[in-house]
């Protein structure tokens, strides 16, 4: 009978534990399928949309990214963020001298003498604080804002010359403020 009993008692452990084990995995594939999911729902948004106008034509320049008191580089592109499946960059032309984003640039980009096309070319890009000394212009925006994500619009350059011949752009976040 004592034998009965401890193999009785063995086998429920036995099974208990592969019946835990079963639900524990199945909950975790679970959780898995919801952060997976939700990881997509996070990157379905897309980048924001910063449409800008400058000073001077800076179109064609290289734009790096500064620190709050503008004292060094914090960011900078490498050469293969310069040229994406054989094209530059460059920002899409918009309405009124307005330019659209399309490299990751914000309020505290400031731009280098390099076109794209040096930057891309050089043997060795200088480091970040070499590159200070190339910076042209480390204030050259006259407006800079952020109008939601590029995943709100169905046509995007032709929804922002929209809000801009219709003074709509007010509606963004100013980011010069």
């Amino acid at each position: 009978m004592k034998k009965n009993g401890i193999l009785f008692f063995a086998v429920t452990m036995i099974l208990s534990g592969i019946l835990f084990s079963c639900t524990s995995s199945k909950k975790n594939q679970t959780q898995s399928k919801t952060n997976e999911k939700n990881q997509i729902a996070v990157g379905v948004t897309g980048p924001p949309v910063i449409v800008y106008k400058t000073k001077k034509d800076y179109y064609n320049n290289v734009p790096v990214t500064l620190s709050e008191d503008k004292s060094r580089i914090t960011s900078f592109p490498a050469q293969s963020d310069i040229r994406i499946n054989g094209q530059y960059p460059y920002p899409t032309r918009l309405n009124d001298g307005y330019l659209l984003d399309n490299r990751g640039i914000n309020k505290n980009t400031a731009f280098l003498r390099f076109t794209y096309e040096d930057y891309y070319i050089m043997d060795n890009i200088p480091t970040a604080d070499r590159l200070m000394n190339y910076i042209i212009d480390d204030d050259p925006f006259m407006e800079i804002y952020e109008c939601g994500k590029k995943s709100n619009y169905d046509n995007l350059t032709e929804m922002l010359n929209r809000k801009i011949e219709t003074g709509e752009l007010g509606g963004c976040v100013d980011l010069m403020k």
